[in-house]
């Protein structure tokens, strides 16, 4: 503001304050720009101008209201705050105020929407400079987190017509978007059922337990935002009915409510936005930094009862949160009957009705579908639903989840957020949505096929074993192979089955016996497990790539004494509380007591005993590893030494030595079994050593793999595992299919 210059009459107090020059004598002083000349220089120096926090168009506080200033660098001519596009305010947003007797800045233009002024800005804002800045969306999005007054940003995740139409996968996809555009995302998944988590279900209710480093046991859906954007989640990013119910009944219990009535509104109501506030603002990543976009996906569907307060809490949320910093984003399904051929718009304009009759509008429309869907299906849906057309996203079947973020952003999801949240990030796909690309155009081209035999109780529901068949996937896909998993009921290779059903029996053996590998994964009870053991069995002394998880590796030890040590009647105290061998016994880590949250969980540290191990070099020759558990049987300690001189050694303990974490047969290809679950720990591009061990066995390259230094082919860049520095001929089992 010019020197002489007064406010409008009748402005006083404190709008009178925001337009009086600002004072800089006690700010610190900030380097020379580079490209300033030593006359700007001085001129900056002399001046000491100050940029004013709080444009409206940085999502700060409105009307231009100073929450903060420091220096600016810069000199009256060359400030970057001039060419903000906020000029509508008071004609530019208070960028630049020169102290009494310095000369008034040039008019102000408005800003024509670059990245360079952006970044100048944030720089200017933290006082940092570089010769030649890079303009990447994740230098932006980095920039954008030294303004203070950045508020987080909510996507909401909602799902009509049916349940399991894909929400946590588009959810998940989303969440990628955003992190290759350079910015932090978390992901909360709300859980209508009164349960306090997914700890006493059985897989055939909601798909496998999923374990978080925590100890948390939570859905599945948490797996695959895990996956996905590669963050480690806790307990309390996934929200039940009964968590939230709890959480408020006690604090009635403890007086809280001052005696006031508690009710669904706005008690309920009020815990969940609480929750969700606070749980929105815990870092996930490695880097520890606080997230910047939190997706929540709500599970169920539009209309149940169950979900009903939270449906009322977001509504709410929605104003608390500002328009500029909350997205709803709507899962329908567009049937196809086979009788018509037609695709159906009138479940999707249902759903949406009802959702806007809770309170809340769609921004964006992702439609479910078995094959594309025509033009003009979008256009009836934007029509019908009150969106523009670029708001309604189709999302058809696929061969792989990895194509979902890129079908989302080939429809301009990016340009979308940008706008629609105000975000600084590029319109162009990143280096990380690159790589996803080429990891789904590698699964669509893959030639070679490893089977791989999954032997287990629960075969009926794929999603019983999700985090299981992803590591197995993670790893064929990281050697150019393709994955044919093939389900077997172990009851199935049962000698009573035989009798039964023998048609039965012999396909399940069929199976077993043409497998390039065999895996054996967790589980509890007694059923089934002597079919785990027929197949154990086979595996070794056929000399089939063996893995065994948790319980496997339990009952991997049970074969091996009663077939090797000649301990007939050797078994887990799980199935045979009385049995005279007991090779595996209770050991609990908690007093017992309820079935929920009794066991050993979460991320445990694993010491390698010995330098000679197949599973120590997978890990990179590390001393210790960290993987989650969720057991509670262990291995006897007492008679592990009668093993070991038979050839079964027990590679990996706890840090005290008394829990016995792996095992690896002597004279085998591959034959390792571990007491936690390295499945939950997998990623895309980092699949897990364990799984990736099997799957090498299986394809015959695990000793040239070795002997590379743990190193795959260049060609896969999409891994973190592979070796750019060496050409991909010298790797024999590199394929470019």
């Amino acid at each position: 503001m010019a020197q002489g210059r007064r406010p409008r009459s009748g402005r006083t107090g404190a709008a009178a304050e925001r337009r009086r020059p600002l004072r800089a004598a006690s700010l610190p002083r900030a380097p020379l720009p580079p490209g300033g000349t030593a006359a700007e220089g001085g001129a900056a120096r002399g001046s000491r101008h100050l940029w004013r926090r709080g444009c409206p168009q940085r999502g700060g506080p409105g009307r231009g209201v100073p929450s903060g200033t420091v220096a600016c660098p810069r000199s009256p001519r060359v400030c970057p705050s001039r060419c903000r596009g906020c000029a509508r305010r008071r004609g530019g947003c208070g960028g630049c105020v020169p102290r009494p007797g310095q000369v008034p800045p040039p008019p102000r233009r408005r800003c024509s929407g670059s990245a360079l002024p952006r970044r100048a800005l944030l720089l200017c804002a933290a006082g940092l400079w570089s010769e030649q800045p890079p303009l990447t969306p994740t230098f932006l999005a980095q920039g954008l987190c030294m303004c203070a007054d950045f508020p987080m940003k909510y996507i909401l995740v909602t799902g009509g017509v049916i349940s399991g139409i894909g929400k946590g996968i588009i959810a998940s996809s989303i969440g990628t978007i955003l992190k290759s555009c350079g910015l932090r995302v978390t992901a909360i998944k709300i859980d209508p059922y009164i349960n306090i988590d997914a700890g006493t279900f059985s897989p055939y209710e909601h798909g496998e337990v999923f374990v978080l480093n925590d100890g948390g046991e939570v859905d599945l859906d948490l797996g695959n935002y895990e996956r996905f954007l590669d963050i480690s989640l806790y307990k309390d990013n996934n929200i039940t009915t009964g968590k939230i119910y709890q959480h408020v009944i006690n604090k009635e219990r403890h007086g809280d409510y001052l005696g006031k009535t508690v009710q669904v509104v706005p008690h309920i109501t009020d815990a969940v936005q609480e929750w969700v506030m606070n749980q929105a603002k815990v870092p996930v990543d490695d880097d520890k930094k606080e997230p910047q976009i939190c997706v929540i996906e709500l599970g169920g569907t539009i209309g149940d009862i169950e979900g009903m307060p939270f449906v009322e809490a977001f509504r709410q949320f929605q104003f608390k949160a500002k328009r500029e910093n909350f997205c709803n984003i709507h899962v329908s399904l567009v049937p196809q009957p086979n009788a018509t051929g037609e695709q159906k718009t009138k479940p999707t304009q249902n759903s949406v009705r009802a959702l806007r009759g809770l309170g809340l509008s769609p921004d964006l429309i992702v439609c479910r579908s078995a094959k594309p869907i025509e033009m003009a299906v979008k256009e009836k849906i934007s029509m019908f639903c009150h969106v523009e057309p670029e708001q309604v996203i189709f999302i058809h079947d696929v061969s792989s989840t990895y194509r979902v973020p890129i079908l989302l952003e080939e429809q301009g999801i990016i340009k979308y957020f940008k706008q629609r949240l105000n975000l600084p990030i590029d319109d162009q796909p990143s280096d990380l949505l690159m790589k996803w690309k080429k990891m789904a155009c590698r699964y669509e081209r893959l030639l070679k096929v490893c089977s791989i035999a999954l032997v287990g109780k629960y075969t009926k529901l794929s999603d019983c074993y999700a985090s299981v068949f992803k590591a197995l996937e993670h790893s064929a896909l990281a050697i150019n192979y393709k994955l044919d998993l093939m389900y077997i009921d172990s009851t199935e290779l049962e000698r009573s089955t035989e009798a039964e059903n023998s048609v039965k029996y012999h396909q399940a053996w069929h199976k077993l016996c043409k497998a390039d590998g065999i895996l054996v994964p967790g589980g509890f009870g007694i059923r089934g497990t002597e079919g785990k053991l027929q197949a154990i069995s086979w595996a070794r002394t056929k000399k089939k790539p063996f893995l065994g998880v948790c319980l496997g590796m339990q009952l991997a030890v049970v074969e091996f004494a009663r077939n090797c040590l000649n301990w007939e009647d050797a078994n887990s105290t799980e199935f045979d509380p009385d049995t005279k061998n007991p090779v595996v016994i209770d050991m609990p880590e908690h007093n017992p007591g309820d079935m929920g949250g009794t066991m050993r969980l979460g991320k445990r540290r694993t010491v390698f005993k010995t330098e000679n191990s197949v599973l120590r070099k997978l890990y990179g020759d590390e001393m210790f590893v960290e993987e989650r558990h969720r057991h509670r049987y262990e291995v006897n300690p007492e008679l592990t030494h009668c093993f070991e001189e038979k050839g079964l050694k027990f590679v990996g303990h706890d840090t005290e030595g008394n829990r016995m974490e792996i095992i690896e047969l002597e004279n085998h290809p591959y034959f390792v079994g571990v007491q936690f679950h390295p499945e939950f720990s997998s990623r895309p591009m980092k699949p897990s050593p364990p799984y990736l061990g099997l799957l090498l066995a299986a394809t015959g390259t695990l000793n040239a793999y070795l002997q590379r230094g743990c190193k795959l082919s260049p060609s896969d860049s999409y891994s973190d595992l592979s070796d750019d520095s060496s050409p991909e001929k010298e790797f024999p089992y590199s394929d470019t299919s």
